[in-house]
């Protein structure tokens, strides 16, 4: 036999032991699979939701994806990106809070007494849909319809209302302590961001702490009960809601424009789901939905957390019951020092 015939059979025999050792290996125990968390159920068989949830944690997240994460699905980011840049908002958030009501502050004591501070972000941003991150154009009637409330309002470079107020129209409703409209009450604030989901056989009520509004959704087939006629109009919407096995869905329609989400229309939809994902939280999601203010229906998200040690507390909008009069009569009062200074 040849050596080099010797040599090739050698490693022939080497190969095939090696495959087979490959083979005869033991594998590695498989990561079984998580199972989708199933809530316990009330005495008439729904999914149980109710106690008090409240969205501090989310204080801080972008609506849209930031530049930081350009190119990047929310999946694509790392847990270590994400504490880092939730890091980062809190240390944003202690910068700005001495400026909170203008250069001089709100005199509202220290940024420890702010519930939000320090929050514990879970996730990067909140638009879901598209998979960009990013809120779709909006149509040339929408942008006509936000200039003519600009005309109407003149906001300053904050976005906040600076005059002339000439009536308590030229303010926003939440100014006047009146609604922060939906899905607006469910985002997060400096304060106020507890809800109380209470449900009985055949309805579901949602408490929110901001204003105190409370919405009452009936569980009905919107075959079966339909939405309002379009005449009626509510700052809140008319709500109906399903069960979709643990998950609540909820279809709210006839919006009024003065408080439709984001400068919508009346033509507003919004489906929102409410699945539980553990027991202390819930994965809530809203899709917008309005051909006359957006390109394409868009949705976002967060999670709320269940914690019956930040309940709803009482809501005391004293902006709405004397702010609003002293700061129209300012305004009377001024325009009557500058007409004075005109006649001299």
């Amino acid at each position: 036999m040849s050596a080099r015939l010797f040599t090739s059979i050698a490693v022939g025999v080497c190969m095939v032991a090696g495959a087979a050792a490959q083979t005869a290996a033991p594998k590695a125990p498989a990561r079984p699979a998580a199972k989708p968390y199933s809530p316990s159920k009330t005495a008439w068989g729904d999914p149980d939701i109710s106690g008090s949830y409240n969205n501090t944690q989310e204080s801080g997240t972008p609506f849209e994806r930031p530049a930081e994460f350009a190119g990047k699905r929310i999946e694509d980011v790392t847990p270590e990106e994400l504490a880092k840049a939730t890091e980062l908002r809190n240390r944003r958030k202690v910068e700005r809070a001495p400026l909170l009501g203008g250069e001089t502050g709100t005199g509202a004591g220290p940024t420890h007494w702010f519930e939000d501070y320090n929050a514990k972000n879970s996730r990067p941003w909140m638009v879901t849909d598209p998979p960009d991150g990013k809120i779709p154009a909006t149509t040339d009637e929408a942008r006509a319809r936000a200039a003519a409330v600009l005309a109407r309002r003149p906001a300053g470079s904050d976005g906040y209302n600076v005059g002339p107020f000439n009536g308590p129209e030229d303010l926003t409703l939440y100014v006047r302590c009146i609604s922060r409209g939906m899905p607006g009450s469910m985002m997060p604030a400096i304060y106020g961001n507890s809800y109380r989901i209470v449900q009985g056989q055949g309805w579901v009520a949602i408490t929110y702490e901001m204003v105190h509004e409370t919405r009452l959704i009936p569980l009905d087939d919107v075959s079966r009960r339909p939405h309002a006629s379009k005449k009626l109009q509510f700052d809140m919407g008319d709500a109906r809601g399903r069960w979709e096995g643990d998950t609540l869905v909820v279809e709210t329609t006839n919006f009024k424009e003065r408080s439709a989400f984001r400068g919508a229309s009346s033509n507003l939809k919004i489906t929102e789901r409410f699945k539980p994902s553990g027991p202390k939280t819930i994965e809530w999601s809203a899709t917008i939905d309005d051909s006359r203010t957006w390109e394409r229906p868009w949705t976002f998200a967060m999670t709320l957390t269940h914690d019956e040690a930040q309940p709803v507390y009482e809501y005391a909008c004293h902006e709405g019951n004397h702010g609003l009069y002293d700061i129209l009569s300012a305004e009377r009062a001024a325009e009557a020092a500058a007409a004075k200074a005109v006649v001299k």
